[in-house]
């Protein structure tokens, strides 16, 4: 699976990347931390301050981050974290993993008392494609009774099962304004497309990104990724940031997610010579397991250093986006 290519600049192109390089704006996202969180003692205030501290433009965090700690189990601590993400200047991203009503309904209410301005979701069930499309649809279709007042953008993404044509066919389907894609450099591959190809579909509708590298991994006649340290796998960092960068009239991508998920593993789900209505097997949410042989305490300093060690990675990437853009004019 070819996932590279160079993007020719014209001088317009080039202008306005030098433009918006400056005015992207960069989140944290907790997955970076997500062994700390499962497994360690962090706190979504702690990953305020970390995002805070990197100079981020905000955080994308899972409902359940933290576990008992997390902002859907202890209620009580939303309204100290919506308050000092304000305080900081932080603009806060909720996301969940599922979009049945009871899973949505939640997210929002998180949202809401946590003063977020978006909610993250993504199918996960088991069954026929056509069954999996339809149930998604229909669940979309609440978002309007469950959020009447427009409150929150909703971001729908790509994640390893469904590919980008029928993401697409959702989002055209739902017809709701504040519905959009999250493009994840990664998720598509297990569903038996490239990065650009699946980008090239999704396009029109791309509002939000997660930043992740990965090694492409064949798997039983499809391809899964096994997620790695950025610039150390098989993703073309700068080609893909390059035509994110360059989507909309004005800047379309709202939040870039510096999601580092080194090691974790996930299959592949699509195939080329599955039927015209494929099944997609029961699946949980994604994790990462600690390493074999290495005591956790490590296991999670090396986890936070590589979260910061990202962020230096897609900074510099984007500057060598900005400096060949200038070379262009």
């Amino acid at each position: 699976m070819d996932v590279t290519g160079k993007l020719p600049l014209t001088r317009g192109d080039a202008a306005r990347l030098v433009e918006r390089v400056e005015a992207a704006r960069l989140f944290a996202h907790a997955y970076a931390w997500h062994l700390n969180f499962r497994l360690g003692t962090a706190t979504p205030v702690e990953f305020l301050q970390f995002a805070h501290e990197q100079g981020m433009a905000g955080v994308k965090i899972h409902v359940e981050d933290g576990e008992a700690r997390s902002l859907l189990h202890a209620p009580d601590s939303r309204a100290g974290f919506g308050q000092l993400a304000r305080d900081l200047g932080l603009e806060a991203h909720i996301e969940t993993s599922a979009t049945d009503e009871a899973t949505l309904r939640a997210a929002i209410e998180v949202a809401g008392d946590a003063g977020a301005t978006s909610v993250r979701c993504y199918p996960r069930y088991a069954g026929r494609v056509s069954q999996i499309i339809a149930q998604t649809i229909a669940d979309l279709r609440r978002l309007e009774a469950l959020d009447p007042e427009g409150r929150f953008d909703f971001l729908l993404e790509q994640h390893e099962d469904l590919t980008s044509d029928e993401l697409v066919r959702i989002v055209e389907a739902v017809g709701n304004p504040r519905l959009t894609l999250l493009y994840d450099f990664a998720n598509m591959i297990n569903a038996f497309e490239t990065p650009d190809a699946a980008l090239a579909r999704m396009a029109p509708y791309v509002t939000d990104v997660h930043i992740k590298d990965a090694k492409i991994v064949p798997d039983r006649g499809g391809y899964g990724h096994r997620a790695c340290r950025s610039g150390e796998g098989d993703i073309d960092f700068a080609g893909l940031l390059t035509r994110l960068l360059l989507l909309g009239d004005t800047p379309q991508v709202r939040a870039f997610g510096c999601e580092e998920e080194n090691e974790m593993f996930a299959p592949a789900y699509r195939f080329p010579d599955e039927p015209a209505d494929p099944i997609i097997p029961p699946r949980e949410a994604s994790t990462t397991d600690p390493t074999e042989g290495e005591d956790l305490p490590s296991r999670l300093l090396r986890e936070k250093a590589e979260a910061l060690a990202q962020i230096g990675f897609v900074r510099r990437v984007l500057g060598g986006i900005a400096a060949e853009a200038r070379r262009a004019l």
